[in-house]
């Protein structure tokens, strides 16, 4: 299957989808073109799912970055928190920048099926995010109690508790797992800017990356929609939104 075969079918879901590879290609240009900086005075952050296939199908080309510290656990939510934040931006080098890419994972197989994948290996679909899809069912079984968060299950409760915020909303759309998986990346998005906020860097930039991350089939690789691209200068306070001029929308390309 041809690239923009696989975009079409992505692309009906999310415009401005990209292949993860082609992301960061064109991060890697805009750091080395705008910035004036190396990859490898970029420290990277990501704050996104613990699921092996976000490893599987990570881009070889983020290890030009140093890093990633690793701030995510399921479904992306910054669970290390504060603390992490404030570990990570420790150790960026002081002429360059701090770079972090955060969001929610959703799964989307090639025949346009959204919430399941076919991973390596394995015979039938599996789910994707395994965490959302658990914590919508709950919720669409009325299963979750409010406030209700265990120590046995922190990070699983903690995405349930985000999604009955949001209950009317997320049962009354078309599709409940996309939107609920709009609603992670909204309360992923709301976290990051608050521990930014209250964390000190010691270098030139701060680039923030918000995106829904799309996994796909083993021979479909992965892509990434884009939702927030923002610079920091640190040295101005000025913040630069930059989504438009680099991560547009598309019109669904034709299969």
């Amino acid at each position: 299957m041809k690239k923009r075969e696989k975009l079409a079918i992505i692309r009906q879901h999310y415009p401005n989808a990209m292949t993860t590879i082609d992301t960061v290609n064109r991060l890697i240009d805009f750091v080395e073109d705008e910035l004036d900086l190396e990859p490898t005075q970029i420290m990277m952050a990501d704050s996104i799912c613990s699921d092996d296939v976000n490893s599987i199908q990570y881009p070889a080309r983020t290890h030009e970055f140093l890093g990633p510290f690793k701030m995510g656990g399921l479904d992306g939510f910054p669970f290390t928190g504060l603390t992490g934040m404030g570990a990570f931006a420790s150790h960026v080098p002081d002429n360059g920048a701090v770079f972090v890419y955060y969001g929610p994972h959703i799964g989307i197989s090639k025949d346009g099926t959204v919430g399941q994948i076919h991973r390596f290996g394995q015979a039938k679909v599996s789910s994707c995010c395994g965490a959302a899809k658990g914590a919508l069912n709950r919720l669409l079984n009325d299963a979750i109690v409010a406030g209700e968060v265990r120590d046995i299950d922190y990070q699983m409760n903690t995405i349930e508790q985000i999604l009955l915020n949001h209950k009317q909303r997320i049962i009354t759309a078309p599709v409940p797992l996309y939107e609920a998986t709009e609603v992670i990346y909204e309360a992923i998005d709301d976290r990051i800017g608050e521990l930014v906020a209250k964390t000190s860097y010691n270098c030139q930039y701060v680039i923030l990356m918000g995106a829904i991350l799309i996994n796909s089939d083993t021979d479909m690789g992965s892509f990434s929609a884009t939702r927030r691209f923002d610079v920091i200068n640190l040295t101005t306070k000025a913040r630069t939104d930059l989504l438009d001029a680099h991560f547009p929308c598309y019109q669904p390309v034709p299969a």
